[in-house]
């Protein structure tokens, strides 16, 4: 099991637990206020917390309208061909009961920042957590991204279709997990409200 270290997002306004080896990137480069970003030191994963208004669409339309909204790209087609492999409920186990909580796990091709690189992905698994703060008026996107470079991972090991994900994505599933059963929000005037 890989150690997680706990992670103050927003200022501490949000906390969290995610894998040891992952280092927030405004450390490195500016990040837009409404999201954290976080890099795996040891390969190419990334987890994004980002903060958002809410969608006024049923729980399930707004899930697949973030998944669009992440993937389009003006300059590809990589929404186009991005395809869902299944979605479902989740929970949050620090979130007020009863938020509305959605995972999705989808696949995209590159998008044409990563083309042509030495490390261009294959594809990229996508983990899109989707936490629904209705009284805040506020989306909470939190994104776990896998590229599958060559080499990085054994050909034929994932097989989505017939649910075989391979190893960089069982772990990705834990990372996930550990977010989700350790995510608080810590102060809730970080929405706008009381």
């Amino acid at each position: 099991m890989p150690d997680f270290k706990p992670v103050n997002l927003y200022g501490g306004a949000i906390t969290a637990e995610f894998p040891a080896t992952f280092g927030d990137v405004s450390d490195i480069r500016q990040v837009p206020d409404n999201q954290e970003v976080y890099l795996d030191a040891n390969g190419f994963s990334s987890i994004v917390v980002e903060i958002l208004e809410r969608v006024e669409k049923p729980d399930t339309e707004a899930l697949e309208y973030h998944l669009r909204d992440l993937v389009e790209d003006e300059e590809d087609d990589a929404a186009e061909k991005t395809k869902v492999w299944w979605s479902g409920t989740a929970v949050g186990a620090k979130l007020p009961p009863s938020t509305p909580t959605y995972n999705l796990l989808a696949t995209s091709p590159p998008g044409a920042k990563q083309q042509g690189r030495a490390n261009e992905p294959e594809f990229v698994a996508i983990m899109l957590t989707l936490i629904r703060l209705a009284a805040q008026e506020t989306d909470i996107l939190v994104t776990v991204n896998v590229p599958h470079v060559k080499g990085q991972f054994e050909e034929g090991s994932v097989d989505l279709e017939h649910g075989k994900t391979g190893p960089l994505l069982e772990q990705a599933a834990k990372w996930r997990q550990r977010v989700l059963e350790t995510l608080e929000v810590k102060e809730w005037g970080l929405f706008g409200g009381e």
